[in-house]
């Protein structure tokens, strides 16, 4: 059982990280069609708005997966115990 929590866990991280990771391109490219659209820009402003989104998505990113370190690492440490002996496996 214990098995399936972690691959459920796993799955939800990855997911995460999947939508953490596109919207903020799709939010830049959203802004770059409402630019081009209201104030009738020309088709360059994709350009910006598609690589400011990547820098977001590459932020979001990065800080999630710093967060999922960091609850690995107090997870690791919670549950290493001291070996003794009579506590031994």
């Amino acid at each position: 059982m214990k098995n399936w929590a972690d691959i459920l866990k796993n799955l939800t991280i990855l997911t995460q990280f999947g939508l953490s990771f596109i919207t903020p391109l799709l939010l830049c490219l959203a802004l770059s069609w409402w630019l081009t659209e209201k104030f009738n820009l020309g088709s360059w402003v994709y350009i910006p708005g598609f690589f400011f989104g990547l820098g977001g998505s590459a932020m979001v990113a990065y800080k999630l997966y710093l967060s999922v370190t960091s609850h690995q690492k107090k997870e690791r440490k919670k549950t290493k115990q001291h070996i003794s002996f009579n506590n031994h496996h």
